[in-house]
């Protein structure tokens, strides 16, 4: 889940090469990235689109519009891995998509929550304690107009980082950039936004242009340097210092981590 590419559900250009583009998992968006006049065009285009995206290696998803029980079956026809929830703003939020789900037959189908209030922000411990939820994000343009601000890093950080730190004291997922993703074009940038937000504990983003993909990919897997370092912490048994560094008990967990992510367990 490094790397989540959104392509509009209606977009069969976008969606028939999608699956070459190297995400961990393509989205199939039906809510903002298409014009209400289309809707129901792309929730009937879902089965074909899942059925060409499987072509490739990654997951597929659907981000339905909120509360929409039309969506969430057709999602569910599909034969999706995951469903993006959008506006997932409070646990009564949560438990009714949870009661849709069941209702549709969905009872194992996991969901990604993207909290996009201030409202959502402040009750994000409890909503990521949701045994519904694999993973959690924020949703920038849309938080950033209920707070009446704007979309830059300084305003995002902080209700980034805070449901970022619930997101991981429940187990989950924490996905997303301290930034928009919306301003795609700047690739240097998001490069950037992408090691920090590692650097915070991120496990990866979604992205809305193909050239963030293999980006996201690099900066959300540890670099040869962090496996040589990991390695050497491993085979350090009995020694107390490694290069200038205490070897204890966290940093072998860390060491830890760093293999099975690069082995990809």
């Amino acid at each position: 889940m490094r790397s989540l590419l959104y392509v509009p559900a209606d977009q069969d250009r976008f969606i028939a090469k999608a699956h070459l583009r190297g995400a961990d998992c393509v989205i199939l968006d039906l809510e903002d990235a298409v014009p209400d006049e289309r809707k129901d065009l792309a929730r009937a285009n879902l089965t074909e689109a899942v059925r060409s995206l499987r072509q490739g290696q990654g997951q597929v998803a659907v981000r339905i519009n909120a509360g929409s029980e039309a969506d969430i079956s057709a999602a569910l026809a599909a034969g999706i891995d995951l469903l993006v929830s959008p506006k997932a703003d409070s646990v009564a939020d949560v438990e009714a998509l949870d009661a849709i789900l069941l209702r549709h037959g969905g009872g194992s189908t996991p969901v990604l929550a993207t909290i996009e209030s201030p409202a959502g922000i402040l009750a994000a411990a409890d909503i990521c304690r949701h045994p519904r939820l694999v993973a959690v994000n924020v949703g920038s343009e849309d938080l950033a107009l209920a707070l009446g601000g704007s979309p830059d890093p300084d305003v995002l950080r902080l209700p980034k980082l805070l449901v970022h730190y619930a997101a991981k004291a429940a187990g989950k997922l924490s996905l997303g950039l301290l930034r928009s993703i919306a301003d795609y074009g700047d690739v240097d940038a998001i490069a950037e936004a992408a090691r920090e937000a590692r650097r915070h504990g991120f496990d990866g983003s979604t992205c809305v242009h193909p050239s963030a993909v293999p980006i996201l990919n690099t900066a959300f897997a540890p670099s040869a340097e962090e496996v040589e370092w990991a390695r050497k912490v491993m085979e350090s048994a009995g020694t107390i210092g490694l290069d200038g560094q205490m070897i204890d008990k966290p940093l072998r967990r860390r060491a830890e981590a760093i293999l099975r992510s690069a082995s990809g367990r």
